[in-house]
Parts: C-alpha cells; sequence; structure tokens
C-alpha cells in the first residue's frame, strides 16, 4: 500500500473526515487530499505527528501495509493490555485478601500469629505479581515501539458508554458493605460471640473493599487500553490518580498497624477505608480546582 493509501486507512478507521483530520494537523484539507492521493507528501514534522495520532511507526505508514499491520498489532495489544490489567488488579486484590484474613484468623480463631503470615504470603505474592508485570509492560513497549491502542471510533464509544458503570458499581458495593454492617452488627446470631461476629462482619466488608478496589483498578487500565493514553492527561488528573493509589495504601498500612498495635481489627476497617475514600474524594476536588 501507498502512503496516501494507508493514511486514507488510517483515517477512516477513526471515521474522520478530511476536514478533521486537517484541523488536528493545523493544515488545509485540500493538503490533506494531496496526501492521500500521493500528489504531495507532509513535512517530516507532521509524519510524525501522524504517527503519534494513529499509534503507527513511520516505516509502517510510509512503506508498509497498515491494514495487516493494524490487525496484527490490535490482537498483540488488547491480549496484552488484558493480561497485565487482570495482574494488576490481582495483585491489589491479593494485599487486601490478605489483610482480610489476617482479621479474620486473628479475631474468629484467635490465630493472631498465623494471620500474620498468611498477610505477608498475600504481601509478598502481590508485590511479586507487581514486580513482573511492571517489568513485562515496560519490555512489551520497548519491543513494540509504536505500538499502541488499536481500536475503531465505535470501539472506543461503546467503552465509554459502559465505563461509568465500572466504576458506579464497586462504589456502590463499598457503600452496600458499609450499610450491611449496621444491621448484621445488632443481630448476632447466639452461636457467635461479640468478637467472632465482628470478625464475620469486618471480614465480609473487607470482602467488598477487596473486589471493588481490584474491579476499579481493572477499569482504569481498561480506560486506557481503549485508546485514552496517559500523554492526554493533564498534570492535576496525573496527581489525582498518584493522591488514590497513595490513599489506599496509606489506609491499608494504618489498618494492619491499629490491629497488631491495638487490636483494633474489626473497629478499624470500616473508620479507616471510608475515612481515606472521603480524603481522597476531598483532595481530588482541591486538585481539580487548582488545575482549573
Amino acid at each position: 500500500m501507498t502512503f496516501g493509501e494507508n493514511l486514507q486507512f488510517l483515517r477512516k478507521r477513526l471515521n474522520m473526515t478530511q476536514e478533521d483530520l486537517a484541523e488536528k494537523m493545523e493544515v488545509s484539507r485540500q493538503s490533506v487530499s494531496k496526501w492521500e492521493s500521493n500528489a504531495a507528501y507532509p513535512e517530516m514534522e507532521t509524519i510524525l505527528r501522524l504517527c503519534d495520532l494513529f499509534h503507527c511507526d513511520m516505516d509502517t505508514l510510509l512503506r508498509g501495509d497498515v491494514s495487516r499491520r493494524f490487525g496484527e498489532n490490535a490482537a498483540l495489544w488488547n491480549r496484552h493490555m488484558n493480561a497485565f490489567a487482570a495482574a494488576i488488579a490481582a495483585g491489589v486484590a491479593l494485599v487486601l485478601l490478605g489483610v482480610t484474613l489476617l482479621m479474620f484468623l486473628g479475631e474468629f480463631f484467635a490465630q493472631v500469629m498465623l494471620g500474620g503470615v498468611v498477610f505477608f504470603l498475600f504481601l509478598i505474592a502481590a508485590v511479586t505479581t507487581f514486580i513482573i508485570s511492571g517489568m513485562g509492560h515496560d519490555a512489551f513497549l520497548r519491543q513494540h515501539p509504536g505500538i499502541g491502542p488499536c481500536y475503531t471510533t465505535e470501539e472506543m464509544n461503546r467503552f465509554e458508554r459502559r465505563f461509568p458503570a465500572l466504576i458506579a458499581v464497586p462504589v456502590a458495593l463499598i457503600l452496600l458493605g458499609i450499610t450491611a454492617m449496621i444491621p448484621m452488627d445488632l443481630n448476632a446470631p447466639a452461636r457467635f460471640t461479640k468478637d467472632q461476629w465482628d470478625a464475620v462482619c469486618g471480614s465480609l466488608f473487607l470482602l467488598c473493599v477487596t473486589i471493588s478496589a481490584a474491579a476499579l483498578v481493572w477499569a482504569g487500565i481498561q480506560h486506557s487500553k481503549y485508546g485514552f493514553p496517559e500523554e492526554k492527561l493533564t498534570p492535576s488528573q496525573r496527581r489525582v490518580g498518584r493522591i488514590w493509589g497513595a490513599g489506599m495504601v496509606a489506609a491499608t498500612a494504618l489498618y494492619v498497624g491499629l490491629g497488631f498495635g491495638l487490636d483494633l481489627w474489626e473497629q478499624a476497617a470500616p473508620i479507616v477505608y471510608t475515612v481515606a475514600a472521603l480524603l481522597c474524594v476531598a483532595a481530588t476536588i482541591l486538585v481539580k480546582k487548582d488545575g482549573e
């Protein structure tokens, strides 16, 4: 395929008109028309911008067959990002699941030492997962320069319609867990002691947090997979991501500290994570206002 044919294929794949592409490249529509008819070639700087826009390397754009390359890259990118999202979400789930088992074993079975061992085993597995998946992701990007989101506008729009639900459902699950703890705490079965029932309630709430956190992380990585790359994020949006990441890590560390230090496993869980979430929301609002 010629450069003009490749450019036309990429433009139509994103449902862009010649006017749309001309506006993005800051040229006239006639210039785009000449490029696609091979009557003229853009300047080198413009070619590099086209490569960035369409996530295509220059050699393929100028001399290759983007239709075939795009199909291969789309399948490769999709498999890699799905595996990466699953690995990072699993790592987050392992950390929080370790905390859940730590509290449950310590309070329900009075096996604090065993719970601590289980927690650190889960933590080791999570850290290992983060390291392997993170380094694997970096290696993948180095080995496939120019690869990126390879989806049509229709596919991207379909995901955008689903994305609010992917965020709202996990948040609703946490709120549901908080709401359910109130009647559960007041209606403890006779066969359980108060400490045992508190451990059950706290463990169920932490299980909700575990599922929700893993789902939110997975949804965030899927969002970037579907064509919303990091370079389009504003500085304030990057700060928001770091705030939530640091906030949840700090909340988990505080919860473990309160559990070991003051034996507040069941009491601390809802308070620590609820306060952490509220503080993160407040910080997010402040950062966005500052960015505006």
